[in-house]
């Protein structure tokens, strides 16, 4: 007998059954709860911040709502740059540009083979321009993903109202989706004229066309079925907000559920369809001189940041383009402004790394309460299935200044936490600094400056075991 071969044999033995042992007593992940997101999905909602662009012959006429009657060649921006677009989205720290390529006056920022009211009816280059191909160029170069808004509604072209026209369409978004490289998201809009002609809209084939064509892109509407509406225009996000939607019965538009339901979601809906949250930084959507003074204020934008991504959302910001085809100083500026104050509060995590201690914590390594302040929204700690509640301390180590809490779900598995509350330790005394319901992909809290050594987040109610990817800490500067 082989003395050292059975001492080895052994070792793989011992080490085989530690492997085997450990195994069993570590659980697994927990599993997805109700509709969850697909990897699109997920990736979109990473992005968090992008430009929308309303740009057309509504620019050069102070309208919102072009009439379809305006004479082509009104359009005639002599300056245009699409790359000082993508540098000024750039430089704001914005992932991405979607541009009007076509709103509801039927005009087309693109020369179509589908309408006469298109750039190559305009005077801009002598109709031989594309503001399509620019601008994907532009995202292109400066690493900007490229989305594009088309409303069905469409108050020029003489099929509208006839069964014809819904092929008309799709044929139209087939040009903009086979013509101009990737596109990550496909918004539509559905606004229609009342005491106008009717269409019913076949958006079971307009949606076929982006699928077959850009199968990353994220369609959006009222109803998604990617990510809905958030039901206004002002940049405000429900405080309640939940990612699944019951839109079943429902439709684009008028037949969408109403606003207050959009701006909340449907606890346990049917499927997720996360918010976007769409508001202009002009009174308008199109550019007007008549606004060049009345772009919001810093402050109006920072409270529209913790509303709209700060509550589970997705913050498209409209920057119209002048009638030059640039954007106005005053927006660039702002938008600057904006950049670096978001940039200062966000800054140092004061929780990174700190020590963190948890009422349970699920077995298995993989699940450690340090991922909560690691830093990495990729990682996560959890719960036992049983458990729906929890309570996770922060100590800081000394005192801590600190007016900003965020919270992170790791939504890939669901959106699960129903209620939270947020204590600080003040004289030896947990105090309650804020009471909240849902967190999904990032819940923000804002609140004046107070100065402890440890939080306490109490998750008070969830739909299954709680799994939190993240739990960050920072001191702003005051505005």
């Amino acid at each position: 007998m082989n003395f050292k071969r059975m001492k080895k044999s052994s070792f793989f033995f011992l080490c085989s059954f530690l492997l085997s042992t450990g195994s069993t007593f570590a659980q697994k992940a927990p599993a997805p709860y109700g509709a969850v997101p697909n990897k699109n999905q997920l990736a979109w909602q990473d992005m968090e911040y992008y430009m929308f662009i309303h740009f057309g012959p509504n620019t050069f006429t102070d309208k919102e709502w072009g009439h379809g009657d305006e004479d082509p060649k009104v359009f005639n921006p002599t300056k245009l740059d699409a790359r000082q677009w993508a540098r000024t989205a750039k430089a704001a720290g914005m992932k991405a540009i979607i541009i009007t390529a076509k709103h509801h006056d039927g005009f087309c920022l693109f020369p179509s083979k589908y309408s006469t009211h298109t750039v190559k009816e305009s005077a801009w280059k002598n109709g031989k321009g594309d503001v399509l191909k620019e601008l994907s160029a532009a995202c292109k170069e400066y690493g900007l993903k490229f989305g594009v808004y088309l409303s069905p509604w469409d108050r020029n072209h003489p099929k509208y109202g006839t069964p014809e026209y819904n092929q008309v369409f799709a044929n139209t978004l087939k040009e903009v989706h086979t013509q101009y490289g990737p596109v990550f998201e496909q918004w539509f809009d559905g606004a229609k004229g009342e005491k106008e002609k009717n269409q019913d809209y076949d958006f079971k084939l307009f949606n076929s066309i982006v699928r077959a064509n850009n199968p990353q892109a994220v369609i959006f509407s009222d109803i998604g079925p990617d990510a809905r509406w958030m039901g206004n225009e002002s940049g405000v996000a429900g405080t309640t907000n939940w990612s699944t939607l019951n839109t079943d019965g429902f439709g684009v538009g008028a037949a969408a559920p109403a606003a207050t339901v959009l701006n909340t979601g449907n606890e346990d809906g049917k499927y997720w369809i996360p918010a976007e949250v769409d508001v202009s930084i002009r009174p308008g959507w199109f550019y007007s001189a008549n606004t060049d003074d009345k772009v919001k204020t810093l402050k109006e934008l920072v409270s529209i940041y913790e509303t709209s991504i700060g509550r589970n959302g997705n913050l498209l910001l409209n920057v119209p383009v002048n009638r030059e085809g640039l954007i106005h100083p005053n927006d660039s500026t702002r938008l600057m402004e904006f950049r670096k104050t978001i940039d200062a509060s966000y800054k140092t995590n004061l929780a990174k790394g700190k020590k963190v201690t948890v009422s349970n914590t699920r077995k298995g390594a993989q699940f450690t309460a340090a991922n909560l302040t690691d830093g990495h929204p990729a990682t996560y700690w959890a719960t036992d299935d049983q458990l729906k509640t929890a309570a996770i301390t922060i100590d800081f180590g000394k005192a801590t200044e600190l007016n900003r809490l965020v919270l992170q779900e790791y939504i890939a598995l669901g959106q699960r936490v129903k209620s939270f509350s947020v204590e600080y330790l003040a004289d030896n005394t947990y105090k309650t600094l804020d009471q909240q319901t849902t967190i999904g992909h990032k819940r923000i809290l804002s609140f004046p400056k107070i100065k402890t050594t440890k939080i306490r987040v109490n998750i008070l109610e969830a739909n299954a075991c709680p799994v939190l990817s993240e739990i960050a800490v920072y001191n702003a500067p005051d505005l």
